[in-house]
């Protein structure tokens, strides 16, 4: 079976009554008549936020503002393409934002993904088909689709082979004294010689808060819980240098998740040799200003922009 990973970015978006916009699946979409949160996928070197924006607009008819980051999960579903080549897993990494609407009059997108918009209590929800994601985000059982959905995907044109979308889950992890856990790149990696989050890439079929905590053991030796989801980071590097050797066109598009480690020990880095992290350290609040840091660990520390 192959296996296709894409990422999406959607609206939550919720009314006076806290009843909840949802968009229900055009005929021509791989689930027609089930309902979710409005969104779509992430384009190349598109910000998520920028993207649950845009495809709002073209399923909703609405001009919404991001408010915040609300949840980033994860589901695989497997499916035939049109031809009737071999079955696909596709794995979709899934980011939810909370969202305003600030104008625009509401209509669904027949020709595109929706061909109906309704608001919904949760009590409401629960009794239409939904999209597992969006009732685990409504707080609703997890039921089975109709067995013949998804419907059948259209061939794909042959991937560029030096553009990458890469999804990655990142920690801002702290232990009881307030330190601050980074990792050092390792050199042949973009990026090299300097102080990063710990956490990296997740795998097929993985959750982001689960690829964060695994990844904190390899690069660290650390056990540590997720706390919160602080934020959503967005890198697109046309001509990133790797491992590979040539430039590739490379955007990544993070998570970042507050994580406390309670019963920290000497940081160790445990992965497999020509990984990427080449050590591991605690940093008091002090030292972390003196150190060279990547663009999203400065952010996530509160040093971007000095």
């Amino acid at each position: 079976m192959l296996e296709r990973r894409r990422i999406g970015a959607y609206g939550f978006c919720a009314d006076d009554a806290r009843r909840v916009l949802l968009a229900r699946g055009a005929a021509s979409c791989p689930y027609p008549g089930v309902w979710q949160l409005p969104g779509g996928g992430v384009e190349h070197a598109e910000h998520p936020a920028h993207a649950v924006v845009r495809e709002f607009a073209e399923e909703t008819g609405l001009d919404v503002e991001v408010a915040g980051a609300r949840a980033a999960v994860a589901d695989v579903a497997t499916f035939r393409t049109a031809d009737g080549g071999t079955d696909l897993a596709v794995h979709t990494d899934r980011l939810i934002f909370d969202v305003r609407v600030r104008g625009g009059e509401p209509r669904p997108e027949p020709t595109g993904g929706s061909d109906a918009l309704a608001w919904f209590t949760p009590d409401e929800a629960a009794v239409v088909p939904l999209m597992p994601f969006t009732a685990e985000l409504l707080g609703l059982p997890v039921t089975p689709l109709p067995a013949e959905l998804p419907r059948p995907l259209p061939p794909d044109a042959p991937p560029t082979a030096d553009r990458r979308q890469r999804f990655a889950a990142y920690g801002l992890v702290t232990d009881p004294a307030d330190r601050v856990l980074l990792t050092m790149i390792a050199a042949g990696y973009p990026g090299a010689g300097r102080w990063h989050l710990p956490g990296g890439g997740t795998d097929h079929g993985e959750q982001p808060a689960a690829g964060l905590l695994r990844e904190l053991v390899e690069e660290s030796g650390q056990l540590g819980r997720v706390v919160e989801l602080l934020t959503v980071d967005n890198l697109h590097n046309p001509a990133a240098l790797g491992p590979e050797g040539r430039p590739l066109d490379w955007h990544a598009v993070r998570v970042v998740y507050r994580v406390r480690v309670d019963r920290p020990g000497e940081p160790e880095v445990t992965e497999q040799a020509g990984g990427s992290t080449e050590r591991a350290a605690w940093f008091t609040s002090a030292q972390v200003a003196g150190l060279r840091l990547t663009e999203v660990a400065a952010l996530a520390t509160g040093r971007a922009g000095r």
